[in-house]
């Protein structure tokens, strides 16, 4: 079936990408507001699009035109932190999607404990196998409807049973049971199940292919 997107609406254009683009990664931002709060929110528009100079992306939705407490407080600072989503958080993560009122600390909802960060100002989920410690690289405005926040990554936490090989950073990523998104409302998937391709040159195409 064909769908001319320009003709959709905000939330039936939302609708269908989200649906089809699957599965997403699960960025469990927190970032600190000027009295030191803490606040916890999970976006999905996430992913890393640069090795070197490592920079992440997420996609933030504005709430009337107006940005949402995540976004005001990398604007104020400069600073935020990335948790990836184990399976075991998962019910905790969806709590620090409620639209609490500002200066709620979503993570004391939550039930989670933290731990301070290392090179930026903030705290990071004790339980995430991964933390991803961010300084704000740009803004892009994508108007009417959200930003995309660039972080320049400056230090990346770890949880030691998915480390392989730390001299060269071999990570098994099945360790780490991440969730994704999926569709919505309220579809989630695991990482965990996997299965391995070799990557080819042109000479061993050429043998697999009879070429």
């Amino acid at each position: 079936m064909y769908f001319d997107v320009q003709k959709l609406d905000q939330a039936r254009s939302y609708k269908l990408l989200a649906s089809t683009i699957v599965p997403r990664p699960i960025a469990w931002v927190i970032t600190v507001d000027r009295d030191g709060t803490p606040n916890a929110a999970p976006y999905s528009f996430f992913n890393f699009f640069s090795g070197f100079p490592p920079i992440v992306c997420i996609g933030m939705g504005l709430l009337e035109g107006k940005p949402k407490d995540s976004l005001a407080h990398i604007r104020a600072n400069g600073q935020f932190a990335i948790n990836l989503v184990p399976f075991e958080l998962a019910e905790a993560m969806n709590i620090t999607a409620v639209p609490f009122a500002s200066g709620i600390n979503e993570l004391e909802k939550a039930g989670l404990r933290t731990l301070p960060c290392k090179y930026i100002n903030g705290v990071r989920i004790e339980a995430s196998p991964v933390c991803i410690e961010c300084e704000l690289a740009d803004i892009v405005n994508v108007k009417p409807s959200s930003v995309i926040v660039m972080g320049h990554v400056r230090a990346v936490h770890i949880a030691d049973e998915a480390i392989t090989n730390p001299e060269r950073l071999h990570i098994d990523a099945s360790k780490l049971r991440l969730i994704g998104r999926m569709e919505s409302p309220g579809w989630y998937t695991h990482t965990s199940q996997r299965f391995h391709m070799q990557q080819l040159n042109v000479a061993q195409w050429e043998q697999q292919s009879g070429k």
